[in-house]
Parts: structure tokens; sequence; C-alpha cells
């Protein structure tokens, strides 16, 4: 190829070098934005050769599946790339893609287990500078073995497994160098999407949502209260006999140390596990969620299949406790007032009590019939002994709820920004026990640990 120079005089045309790999996940807003940029022209040009191959006489089934497979494989190696807050829409789209019919979301559920699993591409020399930043240039002395490899990836950092000093099995979380100038412009991007999310959802009044949302994904980077969080866990948990936290052994800046869980991630066991198994994971991740913020004061913010190990005892382990918030115990006179509205089957108490606290905006009108028939479910979850959970309830959810016409119902409403840290856990939590396939004793788990709350509602 020729080109010319700026005088116009012809010179041959130099193909730049490709940059340099670091190991380190692109920070910059214009590299981020360009790897994300990619998959949808990287389908399009699917699309176009998928339908040369059906001219040819390919089977459109086959062309179809293969489309599906390669994308959903570029797309969730981009979010593995990239890190921040896009990994987060990693985790957000292990929930809506199971609003997709199963041949249609295997593909997707397939990578996204990857994602969860898989070591990013941080290269050792990075590791050891990070080591060295954070915890001393003798960081080595610290540790009895160290791996270079990583043994999972987490949406900011990756975990390496290690020996401490006194021959503790350890896993070593090492935050990436950028990430947090990654997540910060991510978050800007975010924050400027605002208006898209108010045409969405008109009722509603996104923007303290959203910055709500932000300053939950910003607390993430701390890792001393990530720490802090792990260790209220884990002392709140010490004597259960069904769930195992970790202890925090060491933290210094962009380090966090922690006992090593030896378990088997859920991400692995939904794709093989057995059904009655799965079932009593779920019951367990249930008790789990809704004991917290009674236990220790917080809510567990990022359940999904990575974080959720078998134990080889049989026991339910815990990990990574950077998205967890403080329990607003407002809520519960929420769930109170709420819940009695909905056990009673009374719309008119129903919407006296989502107006009195804010989850329609002031003279807004409101299809409250609606709304009751939406929360039918709860009800159903709440009155009965056990609830059956699967993917295909919750893609029935999942198609309600994203349902982009005037007449949803979702469109009407809002919600305190207070509540986000609870909605995030909740949808979760959800999306989790829907894939184990679990019978939720809901009903149960109320009365348990929440009494005051749930005879307010009358259960």
């Amino acid at each position: 190829m020729i080109g010319r120079d700026p005088e116009g005089r012809v010179m041959p045309f130099v193909r730049p070098a490709p940059p340099r790999r670091t190991g380190n996940p692109p920070t910059g807003q214009v590299a981020r934005s360009a790897r994300l940029a990619a998959v949808p022209v990287a389908y399009a040009g699917r699309r176009i050769a998928g339908f040369g191959k059906k001219v040819a006489g390919r089977p459109p089934a086959d062309v179809d599946r293969d489309i599906r497979t390669r994308t959903a494989e570029h797309l969730f190696q981009v979010l593995g790339e990239l890190k921040g807050c896009v990994a987060k829409l990693g985790q957000l789209l292990g929930l809506l893609e199971l609003g997709l019919g199963p041949d249609l979301a295997e593909p997707y559920r397939q990578a996204l287990a990857r994602l969860h699993d898989s070591a990013p591409a941080m290269l050792p020399g990075a590791v050891h500078t990070e080591l060295a930043t954070h915890l001393g240039p003798d960081w080595r002395s610290l540790f009895l073995e160290f791996e270079d490899r990583a043994s999972a990836a987490a949406s900011v950092g990756q975990v390496h497994r290690a020996r401490w000093h006194d021959g503790t099995p350890v896993a070593v979380k090492v935050m990436y160098p950028g990430a947090r100038r990654a997540v910060l412009a991510d978050l800007q991007a975010l924050r400027r999407a605002t208006p898209l999310f108010t045409a969405l959802l008109p009722g509603a009044d996104t923007r303290p949502v959203i910055e709500a949302l932000c300053e939950e994904i910003r607390a993430e980077l701390d890792y001393a209260r990530e720490a802090a969080n792990q260790r209220a866990f884990a002392a709140a948990f010490a004597d259960d006999p069904d769930v195992v936290l970790s202890r925090v052994i060491a933290q210094q800046g962009d380090v966090l140390v922690t006992e090593w869980l030896d378990g088997v991630p859920l991400s692995r066991l939904i794709l093989r596990g057995e059904a009655a198994e799965l079932d009593r994971l779920g019951v367990l991740i249930l008790r789990f969620l809704f004991s917290a913020p009674a236990r220790a004061a917080h809510v567990y913010g990022d359940p999904h299949p990575g974080n959720f190990l078998r134990m080889p005892d049989g026991r339910l382990g815990v990990v990574d406790f950077g998205a967890c918030m403080p329990w607003p115990a407002a809520f519960l006179d929420v769930a109170g007032d709420v819940g009695a509205a909905v056990i009673a089957d009374s719309p008119a108490d129903l919407e006296a009590a989502i107006r009195r606290h804010g989850f329609v905006a002031p003279g807004r009108e409101l299809d409250i019939e609606t709304v009751a028939a939406r929360l039918q479910p709860v009800r159903d979850a709440l009155m009965a002994p056990t609830y059956p959970l699967s993917a295909d309830w919750l893609r029935k959810q999942v198609r309600l709820a994203t349902d982009l016409r005037l007449s949803n119902v979702l469109r009407q409403l809002t919600m305190p920004p207070d509540h986000t840290p609870i909605l995030r856990s909740f949808l979760g939590g959800v999306a989790v026990l829907c894939q184990l396939q679990t019978a939720v004793p809901l009903r149960a788990e109320c009365t348990r640990w929440y009494p005051e709350t749930a005879a307010a509602a009358g259960l």
C-alpha cells in the first residue's frame, strides 16, 4: 500500500506495530469504547457471512447456532478483558440470558461461566509490581509459595493461590493497575446515560438511583472496606453449620489476602450437578442472603454462581464481599407494610403502601390491578411451604419486566435510591436460585429471621 506525506509526496505505507501487551485491562475511554463497539460490528459481519452459508446450502439452524456461539464467545471475551463496570454488565447479562429460550441462551450461559472462572491476562510481571507496591519490596517473604498464574477473575482484580508464611493456604486478590481510572470512566458514562433510563422508565426519578448505584460500585474499589465487610460476615457466620466464610489474613492497599476456600464454584455445578444437590445448595443460598442483614447488618450485594462454592463437606462457601452494603433497617417497615397488602390481596391497601413509601411519584396514575397481578408470585411464594423457581419462571418474569411497551406497569413506578443494594441482591439471588431449580421455603425463612416483620405482614 502507498500513501502521501503532508506535502503530497508518495511514500510507502507502514503498518503500525500492534500495541505491546502488558497484561493489564485497557483503561482509556477510547480503547474501552472501541472494544465494546467491535462486538456489534463483528456480529453484523457474522450475519452477512451466515447468509452466504445458507445460500450455499448449509442448514439454517446450524448457521444460526454458530453465529450465537461465536458472538457469545466474543462478547464475554471483551467483558473479561475490560473488567470494571463492564464486567458487572456481564453479570447482568447472566440474568437477562435467562429470558431467552434454552437453545438461544446456552452459548451465553457457557461463555458466562468461563468469564466467572477464567484467569485474565494479567502477566506475572505486572502482578509482582503490584505486590511490591502494596506489600513492600520483600513481599515474597510473606509467602511460602505464590502461584503466578491467576486462579480466578474478579471485576476489578484477579485472585492468586498462595501459602502464607505460617503455612495457611490463602487467596491473594490483586487489583488491576488502572482499574480505578477505568471504573471511574465507566461510571461517568453510566451517569451520562441517565436520560436513556428516564426514557425507558418515565415514572422513575432515575438520577438518584443511578447515583446510588455508582456509589456502590465505587465502594467496591476499596479493599480495606471489603476486608471490614468480610470480617463482619465471618464473625456473624462463625458457628453456622451450613455456611463457611474465610478469614481475612491481611490487607494492604490494593491487595487482600484471605483464607483459601477449596470448593467447586456453582457456575460449574449448574452444568452437571445432581438436581437434589443443587436444590439443597439453593436453599442454603436463600438462607444466607436472607439472614445476612439480621446477622451481619449488611446486604450481600453480589450473588452470582461464581461467588458460591460447594465445599468438600457439603457446606456452602461464600467469597467476594466487595459489594456488601450496610442494611437499611427502615426497609423492614416497608416490607411489613407492603407485604401485609400483598398477603391480604388488597389492591387498595397495596396502592396506599406503595405511595406511602415512595414507589410511585406523587400524583402519578398507577394501574394498581396490574401491579397486584405482577406481585402474585411473591404472595404465592410466601403462602406456600415451598415455591419452585426455574429458568422458565424467570424467563417469564424477565420478559414482563423488560417489555418496552408503554403499557408496562413498571414504567409507572420508581424506587427510593437507598433500596438499590436490596434490589441488586434480590435480582442476583433470584437468578441464581432459578438456575439451581430451587424450591424456596420463603415463608419459613421470613418468619425465622424477621418474626416481627412477618407478623406485621400477616404470615
